[in-house]
Parts: structure tokens; sequence; C-alpha cells
């Protein structure tokens, strides 16, 4: 559920912290005062299309933040998919910058998103319903969604798309194989060659670093022996003088000699005994160096040789040993493929028709499922919006059989007859922006028991309704908000009065600036409120009476 707004130079807000609650919320504020922002925003964080122009006057950019608490299975496992680290208290933080330049930034749990990332996560959290944004309801693939919801197909859709993914992964398979005689054979002519030609190399994983380490220790073999040679005679002297080993040993004695009457010493002396040692090792792998060293010109041309070859073969085949050996066993899988190809389309084939008759089996089992449930639903929602005060609307749902799909073998869409005598047609044709709220409204009341999106934003569903229209539209939002968050901006008395918890959105001057800001209201402010919607800013005190036995009247009907 959404828990907390952080909204910052948006349009006429210059800053708001809003926080919102569980159960049914409403936002009430005169004409202009700056509601519509407030969606604006959401819809911001929710990876929808933004432009400079919602930047505040004066302002270098915009930010909105959202926090969300309690997030669904269906919101981790799109985390997950997405990489995005997981809260461990099961919370999610949006974040979203607009800047002049056009261009905006985006995190999710303060790892960098893009929009799309953004998008993809809000359609698990929030629905937002209004006059002129409906896009869940209006496609065609969402109806299908909620009939499956309704039906309670879940089980069975998982494991349709498991049977149907392996289908299509035997299909592309057969795709593949399928190439005339000529084609097979120029393939298996290349992949021979390149079988070979890799095979002939006898790669070693490693073997350039080793090759080009050796290549340049010849080529600088004589500054190699000079300096080694050096070092050699340092460290264990000639015969005019004593080397470094000498030097230390003789160092060590005299400290061991001095620790017999000062103790202190013993540790010093000890590690000057241990450093000789060390001398002593190292002095000894160095001789051994100069004893073995081997210098021969005739390698130095077989490494540039051998390096040439890698470096032709990592030019075709992969930049490392390791990728030019994965380019082998892949030539050689392919090659064998087409050699054992019509035996392999056979097997394919039959595993095929198998997968074929389990897909078809369970996608006939969805439909008819849904069949069962379209009915019952259709009847429901018919009936909810008979109660919203569209007792004129036909609602039905179409279903229609299709080729196998991801999604089964029928094409589900909600069909709307808006008026007496008219042909039923898809929604995208028919209803209108207010319509489509009360029809969300009224499916979201008939699925409440089924599960749905966190959090429901219904924009001025109230748009043409009012007296006990009104009044059920609020009852309907506050039974949905049994199940899930109901936010809802409204301008009607009836609907505010139904909500748990009421924000009050207010616009004010200050210094030549336009300011918005949005204040919780207790018991109080919530009767002067609603007295203020009921008849305008000349609040009576009958208008007050009014507004507190509505007030009361709905918190009995809640208790």
């Amino acid at each position: 559920m959404l828990t907390q707004l952080y909204i910052r130079n948006i349009a006429v807000i210059e800053k708001a912290e809003i926080d919102f609650h569980p159960g049914f919320t409403v936002l009430t504020g005169e004409t202009g005062a700056g509601k519509s922002i407030i969606i604006d925003a959401i819809y911001a964080v929710l990876g929808e299309r933004t432009s400079k122009e919602l930047i505040r006057t004066g302002a270098d950019q915009a930010a909105v933040s959202a926090l969300f608490t309690g997030i669904s299975k269906e919101t981790e496992q799109v985390l997950r998919e997405l990489s995005v680290p997981l809260e461990e208290d099961g919370s999610l933080l949006i974040r979203r910058e607009i800047r002049q330049n056009g261009r905006s930034s985006c995190k999710l749990n303060n790892s960098p998103a893009t929009v799309s990332m953004l998008k993809a996560v809000g359609a698990t959290l929030i629905d937002i319903l209004g006059q002129h944004e409906s896009y869940k309801l209006l496609s065609p693939e969402a109806h299908g969604a909620y009939i499956d919801s309704f039906a309670g197909t879940n089980e069975l859709l998982v494991a349709y798309r498991s049977a149907y993914g392996a289908l299509r992964r035997i299909k592309g398979e057969l795709d593949a194989l399928e190439s005339d005689e000529g084609q097979k054979a120029r393939r298996m002519d290349i992949l021979r060659y390149q079988i070979e030609e890799l095979e002939a190399a006898q790669l070693r994983v490693g073997e350039q670093v080793e090759l080009a380490e050796r290549r340049d220790e010849i080529r600088n073999s004589e500054r190699i022996v000079r300096s080694v040679s050096e070092a050699c005679a340092l460290l264990q002297g000639d015969e005019n003088e004593d080397g470094a080993v000498s030097a230390v040993s003789v160092a060590a004695e005299a400290l061991e000699q001095a620790a017999r009457f000062a103790p202190s010493l013993n540790g010093v002396a000890q590690r000057v005994r241990d450093a000789e040692y060390a001398l002593s090792d190292a002095a000894a792998e160095v001789s051994d160096y100069l004893d073995n060293a081997m210098f021969d010109p005739g390698e130095l041309d077989e490494l540039e040789s051998r390096l040439e070859t890698l470096y032709r073969l990592s030019l075709k085949y992969g930049e490392t040993e390791a990728e030019m050996l994965e380019f082998l066993d892949r030539a050689r899988k392919e090659l064998s493929d087409i050699e054992f190809s019509d035996e392999k389309r056979g097997l394919l084939l039959e595993e095929y028709e198998e997968k074929k008759k389990e897909a078809v089996s369970l996608a006939k089992q969805l439909s008819a499922k849904r069949r069962a449930a379209c009915e019952s639903f259709a009847k429901r929602v018919k009936a909810e919006l008979s109660e919203l005060n569209m007792p004129g609307v036909t609602f039905s749902v179409e279903q229609v059989r299709t080729p196998l799909t991801s999604f089964g073998c029928d094409r589900i869409q909600f069909l709307v007859s808006a008026n007496a005598g008219e042909e039923p047609k898809p929604m995208s044709k028919i209803a209108s922006g207010g319509e489509l709220s009360r029809i969300m409204l009224a499916i979201n009341t008939v699925l409440s028991d089924t599960g749905m999106t966190e959090t429901q934003i219904f924009d001025e569903i109230d748009t043409g309704i009012s007296g006990e229209a009104a009044n059920k539209v609020g009852a309907k939002l506050r039974g949905v908000s049994k199940n899930a968050q109901v936010i809802c901006v409204t301008h009607l008395a009836q609907i505010a009065a139904m909500a748990d918890n009421h924000l009050y959105i207010v616009k004010k001057e200050e210094n030549n600036k336009t300011y918005t800001a949005v204040h919780p209201l207790d018991q109080a402010d919530r009767v002067r409120e609603i007295a203020r919607i009921i008849g305008g800013d000349d609040i009576t005190p009958l208008k007050l009476k009014m507004a507190e036995e509505m007030l009361n009247v709905s918190n009995g009907a809640k208790a």
C-alpha cells in the first residue's frame, strides 16, 4: 500500500509530504487547488510520461518519492526479475526526478532504474481510474486477467503456460531444422572446416598469456641476465668482497652475542637471523635462475608463430581460448544436429504432438472455467452498475476462440452499451471517463474477495452523479477498501463523509507566488470541509449540522 508521498517543485506544490493510511481516503479542496497535481505526481513515480512543464516555475528540477509498505508477492517477483534488491522490512521506495532538460532519473530502493522498470513495478502497485486515464480497463489483456481472477484459474493457467512454453521451444527447434539440402550441405562444410581448424590448434586455456610472458622474457634476455648477475653478486659476494648474506649473518651473530647480556635484544637478533635465512634462500633462487637460464633465439620464432596462430583464430572464433573452445563445442553440436536432423526431427515431432495435446487439453479446461465465470461475472457487474446510477448500461463479456497463445485459446473483452437500443461494443469505443471509473469500481467490487492491485485511486469518479447514487458510490468505495487501499478525489459530500481518512488540498498566495498544501483533517475540520462542499464558502450552522449528521450516519454505517 502507498504509505507516504513526497512531492517537491511539482507545478504549484513547492513541497508536500503526504501520509496515507489503510482503508478509504478522500482528497477534497476547491477547484484548481492542486488535487490533480497529486495524481500527476503519482503517475510520475509509476513510470508514466512526464514533461518539464510539470516543474514549478523558477525551479531547476522536480522530484517525487513514494513509499510502499507490505508489498505483494507479485511486486516482489517483478523486483527480483529486475534485479532490484528487496528491503528486509518489505518496503519499496520509488523516486523520480525530472529536470529542465527533459530528462529524468529513477530509483527503486536506491538502485538506479529506468522509466520502463518503474512502469513494470507500478502496474503491480496502483490502479488509477479517472476521467481521462483508464488504460487497464480498456485493455482486453486486462479483461482476461479479471475473468481469471474471478474464476480462480491461477494454478491451471500456470500449468498451461508451462506446457505452452515447452511447445513454443520445440516448435523453434523444428523450424531451425527446416532448410533445404543445399543449405545443409553448405553449412556442414563450413562447420567441418571450423572444427578441423580449431581441433588442429589444440587450444589450451591460458596459453596466450603464458606464451606472451615467455616471449617478453626472451626478448629482454640480455637485460635480465645482467640484472640478475648483479643481484647475485650483491647477495653472495665474490672473491674480493662479502655479499649481503654474509654481512647479515655477521650482524645476527653480533646481536646474539650482545643479547646474552641484554635480553631485550633477543627479538631483534632473531629477526636479523630470519632475514639472513630469507636472503640466503633468495640468493639460491637467483643463482639457480642464472644456472638454468636458456634463451634460444629459435624458441622466440616458435613463440611468435604460435601467438600469430592464436591471434588469427581469435579474430574468427573468440577473444580468449575459453571462448574459442566454446565456439568449437557449439560447432560440433550444430554439425551433429544437422547430420542427425532427420532422426531428431522425428523425435521432436513426437514430443511436439505430446505437448500440443497437453497444451490443448489445458487450454480447453481454462476456456471452460472462463465460460462458466463470464456469465456470472457480467450479471454481478451489471447489478453493481445499476446501484451506481448506471441502470441503462448493458455489460457483457465476449469470449472468442483463438489459436493457442500464452493466454490459452480465448480472447476475452468487455462489451458495453451505454444507451438502450445500441449494440454492445468494446469499452474503448463507448465509455466516457466517468463511466469507465464507475465500471472499474463495479468490477473491483465484484473482485474484492479475489484479490486486486493493492492501491486503487479514483480520480473524480463522482462526475455526473448526485443524491442517492453518490451515497451508493461512496458505499462501494468503502466496500472495496476492505481489501485494498482506496484513494479518491471527490467533489461530493456524500462520498467524502464515507471516508476513513480525509486530506484537504488548499491553494494560497504569498509574495506573488502560488502554493498548494495538503492537510489531514480531524473530526471538527471534516465537518467544516463537508459543509463547504455542501454549500460553498458561506458556512452556516445549518450546513455544519448537515455535515455532522452525514459523518455520524457514515460512521454508524461503518460500525
